[in-house]
């Protein structure tokens, strides 16, 4: 299937591994002029050789803190002025600290706040006005299947993925009109290093080791494994495509059937 989006521009935020990585790999695959972004120089650097090496094509790369507002701003500049404009904005980002609420900080909560919800909102602010100049665009946030079915242990990503959802459905609302789209994709249980570092964080506490874990994480999934970053970077592909038009201000949940509820 042609999706539509050869020669469009988007930018994956915290993608030099994982999800973010994977979504960045598939939109090259599609013809898009991609830019990632991550706090390591070092993993941008290798991974922008390893998607060259995949693809015959090198991403653009900028190393940015999403907590940190100048260098969302320097970015989002770096690349406009590498391309002009951003058609396609994938908001993603490591998940927060675990913990239970007595145990976390105010520190804690502020950090969470700026990594996951001020980080949404900082880049779509950047990338609309051209958006909306253009009347097509496309803004997909990774979440969490969280936002439908909190997780254990995890009160901050459960608080802020679910602000994440209310606010890109208000915004869908508010630029539908100019035929940009807004939607959440919320993960399962997915093979990378962040559910690799739940699992470590759970064996800590149930005297299990994380292996024995992560085969407890597969075997709650109906599907019995974990899912790929692969497959999360698909249905991002579909909701930036041409497709994905009449499709907006939606959460869909890529969790091999995992998530209990009917909505």
């Amino acid at each position: 299937m042609d999706l539509g989006i050869k020669g469009k521009v988007a930018i994956v935020t915290a993608s030099s591994t994982g999800i973010g990585k994977a979504v960045a790999e598939i939109l090259i695959s599609e013809g898009v002029n991609v830019a990632i972004c991550s706090r390591s120089k070092e993993k941008l650097i290798e991974a922008s050789k390893d998607i060259k090496n995949k693809f015959g094509t090198e991403p653009f790369w900028c190393v940015c803190d999403i907590n940190s507002q100048k260098d969302i701003e320097n970015f989002h500049n770096a690349v406009i002025q590498q391309f002009g404009s951003v058609d396609i904005l994938v908001n993603n980002c490591g998940g927060p600290i675990p913990g239970y609420f007595a145990d976390l900080t105010e520190d804690d909560w502020n950090d969470a706040f700026k990594q996951v919800l001020l980080s949404v909102i900082r880049f779509s602010h950047l990338v609309l006005p051209d958006m909306i100049r253009k009347e097509w665009g496309r803004i997909i946030n990774i979440t969490s299947v969280a936002v439908k079915q909190p997780v254990h242990n995890l009160i901050l990503s459960n608080s802020f993925r679910a602000a994440v959802t209310g606010f890109a459905k208000t915004l869908s609302n508010e630029v539908a009109n100019k035929n940009i789209t807004v939607n959440n994709v919320a993960p399962g249980y997915t093979l990378t290093h962040r559910l690799y570092e739940l699992a470590v964080n759970r064996a800590k506490t149930s005297g299990k080791s994380h292996e024995e874990i992560l085969v407890e994480m597969a075997k709650d999934v109906p599907m019995n494994r974990l899912g790929g970053p692969e497959e999360i970077a698909a249905l991002v592909a579909f909701l930036a495509s041409k497709q994905a038009s009449y499709i907006t201000g939606t959460t869909i949940q890529v969790d091999g059937g995992s998530t209990k509820g009917i909505f």
